[in-house]
């Protein structure tokens, strides 16, 4: 089994996001993760979607997701021709002695600090899941108090883009 980024348009409608992935439960697939938000257009939605699976099991569910109503377009990113990254946001103990430790840390993996407390500090990271994950570790040993993490967002390399523009789809 391979990763698969699916980048899926849709109709920016309620209940679209729950026929989407309802569709990969149903089949037994476990999305490792889903981001979803609204386009250059208010009306198109954008899916992103990371799915560990075999291509032909994968392309059985492309066409089912095809054959939905509110689905404008389904394309497969290949991570050597698209940008792909993550958000972070991690409140780390910080007191005063390991403050300047925790701020080197995070201006290595050019992060920012986003909010200051007396004993915290939190940090918002951009970047691959291999990167995040090297922040998380080199920030362990000072004291992970709460953390989260976004879905993968990603979008193709250059000047071509995914439109969803009215030739795709008549309402």
């Amino acid at each position: 089994m391979t990763m698969h980024t699916l980048s899926v348009l849709v109709e920016n409608k309620p209940g679209v996001l729950a026929r989407v992935s309802g569709l990969f439960s149903r089949r037994g697939f476990n999305i490792d993760s889903l981001a979803v938000g609204e386009t250059e257009n208010p009306d198109v939605s954008r899916i992103t979607i990371v799915v560990n699976a075999e291509a032909s099991s994968l392309e059985q569910v492309t066409k089912q997701l095809n054959k939905l109503v509110n689905v404008l377009k389904i394309v497969e990113l290949d991570p050597s021709t698209s940008v792909a990254r993550e958000l972070l946001l991690v409140k780390v103990r910080a007191d005063r002695t390991a403050r300047s430790q925790v701020l080197e840390t995070v201006n290595l993996f050019r992060a920012r600090v986003v909010d200051v407390a007396s004993d915290t500090l939190t940090i918002e990271a951009t970047g691959t899941a291999d990167k995040l994950d090297a922040l998380l570790r080199d920030l362990e040993p000072f004291g992970i108090k709460e953390m989260v993490q976004s879905g993968l967002v990603a979008i193709g390399r250059g000047s071509r883009a995914i439109t969803a523009g009215p030739a795709l789809r008549a309402a």
